[in-house]
């Protein structure tokens, strides 16, 4: 095995695939581990983690490594709090406290809530060609399949304890007579984590006290459910557990003195296990979102809403192209266009339609673009229509997708691909773009108010003398057409150009005229502007 990098892997993933090979060795299988508690909708935020693995686990494959993706569902952690876009708030706060997998989906879907938001993701995760094995930390721990890492901690729960006061000031250490568990319990007989160890006696049997209902219990770690680790502790049992090598963080978990350091102490102190590598990512911001999609006071949102606008690959470019210790937001107002211009650029250059700036900008861009491909790299390059030009076309054509394709000459082998795009641009103009973008044309027989009478003399030019040979012009000279009628009567190209989109679309201002007539087509500007 070699450690020098291939050139052409020059992403940030790359460099990170890189550091666990030099750091772990040369392994049969490589470990990569992600994870979240489904304790409400999983947003953006939570998939920056999940693509990050994806993203570095590709980059293993790419040097010829075996990788495991596991993507663990927390769902024995508490129900602590009911999120405000939960249906039957006032049934759910009925639960809290309860481990999640016990609280019912009051969405009326699936068998619990916790199930119902693991589905959610699940689902969709496949869109963007994310595949993870799923594991589900509450069945395993009421299989007692960690009887033996609770029972490791409980038996070296000192030790634990100067774990976690190693980066703690005076002030927040725990003292030495301090009592300390590693384990808690949910009470077997109502369910409620408000329990207090009461003793153990150094093997796998635990005595305690329910604060809720008063019910004491004596359980063992091998036969009992109710027990679970701390998350500080079962962190670091699970990196043994998994074998994992590999676990990015939060920019608060990973921060020095942070519990991933805690973790990693825990992990070596206790378990013999060397922390796995692990790589900060920054937090996920929304820009120019309408509480239209937020799934919690317009602050959330969710992959599949977020796959209403952005086709899979943008989506992935977007997280892929943005250096994973930086905070980026992902656009819902114009700035969407930009994305998807700046995805087509990237695909140009890969092509060679576009030239890119030098060599190493070549295979930055050629890397990137590999890294947002769904599944399989497309031999040849997808067809192209510009996201703002879809907007157009589809608002001319009153959403009808078909007609689109039809004028745009798509070819059969590229329906699917321009339609899901599409699908995109049309959600985004009637939900999200700016008022000013939006547009529908006249086609009631109707007239603009408030034209001059030389306007009017104008456009009933465009519709006599334009219009008829405007089939046998390309754009330029259309437009050239159009400039020579209002020079002809004296006004600026300009105010005719206003005076149009007020007959056309109501509005002082559209897309550009010429390539917009182009869209529009002769026979529907004819019906339009004859009535002048």
């Amino acid at each position: 095995m070699t450690n020098e990098r291939p050139k052409e892997l020059c992403h940030w993933a790359d460099i990170q695939a890189d550091k666990i090979i030099r750091e772990k060795g040369d392994l049969e299988s490589y470990t990569c581990a992600s994870g979240i508690t489904p304790s409400g909708t999983v947003h953006l935020g939570n998939f920056r983690e999940i693509i990050t693995v994806d993203l570095v686990v590709r980059a293993l494959r790419s040097r010829g490594k075996n990788v495991r993706f596991i993507y663990s569902w927390d769902d024995y952690d508490v129900f602590r709090k009911v999120p405000k876009n939960m249906p039957k708030p006032e049934e759910l706060e009925k639960y809290l406290r309860l481990p999640i997998t016990l609280v019912p989906d009051t969405f009326g879907r699936d068998e619990n809530y916790a199930r119902h938001h693991e589905v959610d993701i699940e689902t969709q995760l496949p869109r963007v060609g994310i595949k993870p094995e799923f594991l589900y930390q509450a069945s395993r721990y009421r299989a007692n399949r960690y009887a033996e890492g609770m029972k490791k901690a409980m038996q070296n729960r000192e030790v634990i304890k100067q774990c976690l006061n190693e980066y703690r000031d005076d002030a927040h250490k725990m003292k030495p007579e301090d009592k300390y568990w590693p384990v808690a319990a949910f009470c077997c007989k109502c369910n409620h984590d408000e329990t207090d160890i009461t003793d153990y006696d150094g093997e796998y049997k635990i005595s305690y006290k329910c604060r809720n209902c008063g019910h004491e219990e004596t359980g063992d770690l091998r036969t009992s459910k109710e027990f679970k680790l701390g998350w500080r502790v079962d962190w670091p049992m699970r990196w043994n557990e998994e074998k994992v090598v590999f676990e990015p963080g939060g920019k608060d978990h990973v921060s020095p003195g942070g519990s991933y350091d805690t973790a990693k102490l825990v992990s070596k102190r206790v378990y013999g296990w060397d922390a796995p590598v692990t790589m900060k990512y920054d937090f996920v911001s929304l820009k120019g979102l309408t509480g239209k999609m937020s799934s919690s006071s317009g602050k959330v949102i969710s992959l599949p809403d977020a796959l209403l606008i952005y086709q899979p690959e943008v989506l992935r470019y977007i997280f892929a192209s943005n250096k994973v210790d930086h905070e980026f937001a992902v656009s819902f107002d114009i700035d969407v266009i930009a994305m998807y211009e700046a995805y087509d650029k990237t695909e140009r250059i890969v092509f060679g339609l576009d030239k890119a700036k030098n060599d190493d900008i070549l295979l930055k861009e050629k890397r990137l673009w590999q890294l947002s491909q769904v599944e399989n790299i497309p031999e040849k390059m997808p067809m192209q229509i510009p996201f703002r030009l879809l907007t157009t076309l589809l608002q001319t054509y009153s959403g009808d997708v078909e007609k689109v394709l039809e004028n745009q000459k798509v070819p059969e082998d590229q329906k699917d691909y321009i339609r899901a795009r599409a699908k995109c641009a049309w959600t985004w103009v009637t939900e999200f773009a700016p008022e000013e973008f939006k547009f529908a044309l006249i086609t009631d027989g109707s007239k603009a108010d408030g034209l001059a009478e030389v306007e009017v003399k104008c456009i009933q030019e465009i519709a006599s003398n334009v219009l008829p040979k405007m089939d046998d012009l390309d754009e330029k000279s259309l437009g050239q057409e159009i400039y020579a009628v209002a020079t002809n009567n004296g006004i600026e190209p300009k105010q005719l150009f206003t005076a149009t989109y007020k007959a056309l679309i109501g509005k002082e201002q559209g897309p550009r005229l010429a390539s917009f007539f182009k869209i529009i087509g002769k026979e529907k500007l004819t019906q339009i502007l004859g009535v002048y």
